[in-house]
């Protein structure tokens, strides 16, 4: 329900430009890692194209064929090599392994299904090298938030942006919660003063808690070594708005 999300790229970019703390949060990882470096929904390549001009090996995994095609063209541009793999996160094998294995900006969370959680836990696992690791990040979810999902079309101003071609573009979404499963179905409106809803598409997004997590990352053959609250690698704690995880390989189990 959420491909046609991904399916304009340059929109895409336009609507999230920023996440410049995470892109220099996961450079230093790769860093600290070293070697090679896969990025499971890799999007245009915001973070990975950075990391491979650092000198890393890289892959990109990606669903959506604009996405990857976005991400080419970037990656040309800057004169860097990456190498794009359509697929689907859910389950996968690349035939080969990797040094970080990363998952960033809730891509994570287009995984609905628990079995396919616990199904990419696994894939990734078969793609560590010895020492290597998994580190993600996806929102920690806020029950009032999530309470306030009323199906209400709302203006969201802090994501207004300038599209080249139309000038301002206003965003409107309206969602619904869906709490036995976990998912929030909403609609995104985008519009200009001359041009109404020129674009409305789903998007629908998982909820993780904090105690779930752990059990998935365990039935998936993964252990949690560091848990963080936010980008510069403070404590977890009930208030923070961000879940980053720090992951590598169960051999016990």
């Amino acid at each position: 329900m959420s491909e046609q999300f991904y399916s304009d790229a340059r929109l895409y970019d336009r609507l999230f430009p920023g996440g410049e703390q995470a892109v220099d949060f996961y450079r230093t990882e790769a860093d600290r890692q070293g070697g090679s470096v896969l990025e499971l929904g890799s999007g245009t390549g915001h973070k990975l194209i950075p990391i491979a001009s650092d000198g890393h090996p890289c892959m990109g995994l990606e669903l959506s064929p604009d996405m990857l095609a976005e991400a080419q063209r970037k990656a040309d541009e800057r004169g860097v090599e990456v190498q794009w793999v359509q697929g689907d996160m859910r389950e996968f094998d690349l035939g080969r392994t990797f040094d970080l294995v990363f998952i960033a900006a809730n891509s994570l969370l287009h995984v609905h299904e628990t079995e396919d959680l616990v199904d990419c836990f696994r894939s990734v696992r078969k793609h560590l090298a010895p020492g290597a690791r998994l580190i993600f990040d996806v929102f920690n979810p806020s029950v009032r938030m999530l309470a306030q999902a009323d199906g209400v079309r709302r203006r969201r101003d802090a994501l207004s942006f300038v599209d080249p071609d139309r000038g301002v573009v206003h965003v409107d979404v309206a969602e619904t919660y869906d709490a036995a499963a976990q998912v929030t179905r909403g609609r995104w409106y985008f519009s200009t003063d001359s041009e109404v809803d020129f674009s409305v598409t789903p998007l629908e997004i998982r909820s993780i808690f904090p105690q779930e997590l752990p059990l998935l990352l365990s039935l998936g053959g993964l252990r949690v070594d560091e848990r963080f609250g936010d980008w510069s690698r403070a404590q977890f704690t009930a208030d923070a708005t961000l879940q980053l995880y720090v992951c590598a390989p169960d051999w016990t189990r």
